[in-house]
């Protein structure tokens, strides 16, 4: 008899589960379901959650995922890939989105049915980012472009909606770039060695060579020549004496004691060998004059302390809130969160619009008159009217001072910010991001918390490993990007929704992702870079705290502080929600009640781009507000 508690997508997962390691070929290969970001190892498959009401978008979105992860698992050789990995950024995601279209391409082949499965996945990830809104090649990714292109050719089946876009946008471009070289397509997908030289090929075609970095083949060429080269000159005759003598010797052995001898050395390396693999903790003979090698130092965790340690960054992520909800939720936080800050919407907008008029009243509005060309000067027309003969002047606009500009704001996403204080600091980062957006100043959103209370994997495997004393930070991190500094507000905004989320709120270890914030910020290329730092508390995590000194966490931030304020490359300022974090940061804010943080916010940014640096430094001054 069927239990009443027995989930009805159980029998489902478990032939899933099974169907998958079929499919990859590895009996062994461990498939689970988590409500984490679908993810894949050597020898493991993370599989998105099925519910118990097993939705159709649930189950063709799991059996997607598990044909795409076991297609990869089988026709993907790694060794390869790292071989012909391209250097830059850019070039990378081309050849991973290329590579990644070259695996399902030949699962389709093989296994028909993976082809409708993949389909599926790729529908959910297009309408989940918004490809179907896209108008501009340029917010269409280009890497993204190419994998379909190549998906396309290689199976002829049409592309999902939103997936088609990206590609429709991209399609003239690639195809007058790279013509000739995809005409090479079919006769290479089935060897990934040979598909990898294409797709560099392709890479160079549509502009990013420069990123490829040294052809491994012609490395090995170089390398087989410098080999050969060594070998002559060891058979050239040297013009000592005693080398011909010693040839003449050689030469005098007999071809059975040569073959003995050979056996005898051969017996010998692979006794070395055994001795080697026995040795279990003896330090092993070296030849007199040489020292044993250090393995070298582990790089430290951190660049402001390198006392600072982590017990394991195995587990941390960062992620795109984008990935921590399905779309739909995410619209139905929106809704919420835009519901419970309802009658704060009004004081948030004057605020917001104060801000953009400051903006622009910053800017150099001169003009050069007396232009060949550009907008029609109204006021020179009385001259025309006078005299007929006279040409028509033009004006130009000068540009503004701080356009090349990016704003990173750092959001506090631990538990003590449950309630009204993560409402308004999201709906906050969204008004600021739209009014800066209209300034032309880019805006990066990101949180930070833990993926667990009081420690995660990390403790659990601090537990396994022994309890080592002062083990560093003990729990996992989780990095959020609400909003990258190149995604427009719009296609971002149900992000913020996010921080409505039940669960989503724990512990927060404010130095590293300062840390993390601060780099993501220095890598912009921006002239101007400003990093906002909002928060209610003091870093915490009960895990670490416990087992290291009471002070740890603290101390990290303030030399984190202390580093990016020494370095000068980003602007840093902080506004602390009912604590003290003038006692952190030199430029920063104390707010008594959540309610100020809107004009908080506003005042400070509106004194960043004030050119009058002693309006600058009365307000960046300011150490406590309310």
């Amino acid at each position: 008899m069927k239990n009443p508690t027995d989930n009805p997508a159980d029998p489902f997962k478990k032939a899933l589960a099974e169907a998958t390691k079929v499919l990859a070929d590895d009996s062994e290969l461990s498939v689970t379901y988590s409500v984490d970001p679908a993810g894949q190892t050597a020898d493991s498959i993370r599989l998105p959650q099925v519910t118990r009401r097993m939705t159709r978008d649930e189950v063709l979105l799991a059996r997607g995922t598990a044909d795409a992860f076991a297609l990869r698992h089988k026709f993907h050789d790694a060794n390869v890939a790292a071989r012909y990995m391209p250097q830059g950024q850019m070039a990378r995601d081309l050849y991973e989105a290329m590579e990644t279209a070259r695996i399902e391409a030949v699962g389709a082949r093989h296994m028909p049915g993976t082809a409708g499965n993949i389909d599926a996945k790729i529908a959910n990830e297009a309408m989940r980012k918004g490809y179907d809104q896209i108008s501009n090649a340029s917010d269409a990714p280009l890497a993204v472009a190419a994998g379909y292109m190549i998906r396309q050719m290689a199976t002829g089946r049409a592309l999902p909606k939103g997936a088609d876009n990206v590609l429709e946008l991209w399609r003239g471009f690639i195809e007058e770039q790279c013509d000739g070289t995809l005409e090479g397509l079919g006769d290479v997908l089935a060897d990934q060695k040979a598909f990898a030289k294409l797709a560099r090929q392709l890479i160079s075609d549509l502009g990013y060579g420069d990123q490829l970095g040294d052809d491994p083949d012609s490395l090995d060429d170089d390398q087989d020549d410098t080999a050969e080269d060594g070998g002559e000159e060891e058979q050239e005759p040297d013009s000592n004496g005693d080398d011909d003598e010693s040839e003449g010797e050689e030469a005098d052995a007999s071809p059975e004691q040569s073959q003995d001898e050979q056996q005898d050395a051969n017996q010998a390396q692979v006794s070395m060998d055994d001795q080697a693999d026995q040795e279990m903790g003896e330090e092993a003979e070296m030849p007199e004059g040489e020292a044993p090698l250090d393995p070298p130092a582990p790089q430290p965790v951190s660049d402001a302390d390198p006392d600072y340690t982590v017990y394991s960054t195995e587990f941390d992520e960062e992620i795109g809130a984008e990935d921590l909800a399905e779309p739909a939720e995410l619209e139905r936080l929106r809704a919420y969160l835009d519901q419970q800050l309802e009658p704060l919407k009004g004081a948030v907008s004057r605020l917001a619009n104060k801000l953009q008029r400051r903006l622009q009243a910053q800017q150099n509005r001169s003009w050069e008159f007396d232009r060949e060309e550009g907008i029609l000067d109204a006021g020179r027309l009385a001259r025309v009217v006078a005299s007929p003969t006279t040409p028509l002047s033009f004006k130009v606009e000068k540009d503004t001072e701080f356009r090349d500009t990016v704003v990173t704001l750092l959001l506090d996403n631990s538990g003590s910010m449950r309630g009204r204080p993560i409402s308004i600091a999201a709906i906050c980062a969204d008004v600021m991001a739209r009014t800066l957006e209209r300034c032309d100043v880019k805006v990066e959103i990101l949180g930070f918390t833990t993926k667990a209370w009081k420690g995660g994997m990390s403790r659990e495997k601090w537990l396994g490993d022994g309890r080592a004393a002062k083990p560093g930070r003990l729990n996992d991190l989780r990095h959020i990007i609400y909003k990258s500094a190149d995604a427009p507000w719009r296609r971002t905004r149900p992000n913020l929704g996010l921080m409505m989320k039940e669960g989503l709120l724990k512990e927060n270890i404010d130095g590293e992702a300062l840390e993390w914030a601060h780099r993501r910020t220095v890598n912009r290329p921006e002239a101007r870079k400003i990093l906002m730092v909002i928060s209610d508390g003091a870093p915490v995590d009960d895990s670490t705290l416990s087992v290291n000194p009471a002070n740890y966490l603290e101390k990290h931030l303030r030399d984190v502080i202390a580093m990016v304020e020494k370095r000068k490359a980003v602007e840093l300022v902080a506004i602390g929600i009912g604590h003290d974090v003038t006692r952190y940061y030199d430029r920063a804010v104390t707010i008594t009640d959540v309610e100020q943080l809107a004009g908080a916010m506003t005042e400070q940014l509106a004194s960043l781009f004030d050119s009058d640096p002693r309006k600058r430094a009365r307000v960046l001054g300011m150490r406590k507000a309310g």
